[in-house]
């Protein structure tokens, strides 16, 4: 088996843990150390994250592009690096602390950090395809 198969069996395994821990909430989450949980764990910070939207535009904030990065380490602890469709933003102090809450409430999530940053500055090429279509700009 070279090296190719062996991260492709590699990476098939972890999608079949996440998806059966997914499929099954109840599952042992004591750390995320354990093979699958950082996929589970991410894809449930997605789905959080696209429940979180802007009041001023109809499209949650990941499609939108305001997340920049998600991490969560080995005990855990999940990292959101986000902006705002701009600096002067009303919702400045609002978005961040309800995407804070909304990821510390995941089942298995100990420590949220959200870093609000401008650099890079959005702009609309950030957008998903999706984002695009229900504004109309596609």
């Amino acid at each position: 088996m070279n090296n190719a198969d062996k991260c492709k069996e590699s990476l098939k395994a972890a999608i079949n843990k996440a998806t059966e821990y997914a499929e099954n909430p109840d599952m042992n989450t004591n750390g995320c150390n354990q093979e699958g949980n950082y996929l589970a764990i991410e894809g449930k910070i997605v789905d959080e994250l696209k429940t979180v939207f802007d009041p001023e535009i109809p499209v949650n904030i990941y499609d939108l592009g305001l997340i920049y990065e998600i991490r969560v380490d080995e005990n855990c602890n999940a990292y959101i690096k986000m902006t705002l469709t701009s600096p002067s933003c009303p919702m400045a102090e609002t978005i961040p602390i309800e995407v804070h809450q909304k990821i510390k409430d995941i089942t298995g999530i100990n420590e949220v950090q959200v870093d609000l940053v401008f650099d890079p500055p959005w702009s609309k090429d950030m957008m998903s395809e999706d984002a695009l279509l229900q504004l109309g700009m596609l």
